[in-house]
């Protein structure tokens, strides 16, 4: 008899580890999912070669942004307001500003909740013949269109800037590159990069971005 209760003893045991182990992997794969939900961040943040999200501006075309925090087109300001006040502020980009009011796109741009923008520098609108340009800009279906092509929603990191992103006009748009270099539409280079402002993502490029017709 004295055999059997040490059967029993020892079979309760058992049963007992074994629903505390089960006990334990649930617990384990409860605090598994968040951790698993973080790794893509700290993925993206991986490579030496690209900013790290939410971190310093890239391209030759920054060098132009003025440097003193108190200067309404530094980087420093741009980030404290919303997109379109941001941009009016910077001095490579007054004419896409005075389209993006004449198109009357201010506090559409300024209330988005978060979007990434290709922003057109004076130069790239420079590359447009006067008379086409003018045409454009007397032209607020068009203006509209393709200002709202140069918009996108969320606002997305260099790490996530690769690939087929569709656009506020409806169209999509290509960009390919990776690190600090990056195309959009395989004409339009990337010249200042991941410009923080309080709602937008900014991409400063030096070619006009045309949705197809």
């Amino acid at each position: 008899m004295y055999r059997t209760k040490l059967v029993a003893i020892a079979a309760s045991a058992a049963l007992a580890l074994s629903l505390a182990a089960c006990g334990s992997s649930d617990d384990d794969s409860g605090t598994a999912a968040p951790a698993m939900s973080t790794a893509p961040t700290t993925t993206m943040a991986a490579p030496s070669s690209a900013p790290a999200m939410g971190g310093e501006q890239f391209g030759p075309g920054c060098a132009a942004v003025p440097a003193d925090p108190a200067n309404p087109g530094s980087f420093d300001a741009m980030a404290k307001v919303p997109v379109a006040t941001a941009a009016s502020g910077n001095p490579l980009l007054s004419t896409l500003v005075a389209a993006v009011k004449q198109a009357n796109l201010v506090d559409s741009l300024n209330s988005a909740p978060a979007v990434t923008v290709f922003a057109p520098t004076n130069d790239a609108f420079g590359k447009i013949a006067k008379a086409d340009l003018d045409k454009v800009m007397a032209d607020p279906k068009t203006l509209t269109s393709i200002l709202t092509y140069h918009v996108v929603p969320g606002k997305l990191t260099p790490q996530q800037l690769a690939g087929t992103h569709k656009t506020l006009q409806g169209t999509d748009l290509m960009v390919t590159g990776s690190g600090t270099s990056f195309t959009v539409n395989g004409t339009s280079m990337v010249v200042c990069g991941n410009v923080q402002t309080a709602n937008a993502t900014v991409y400063i490029v030096d070619t006009v971005l045309m949705p197809k017709s």
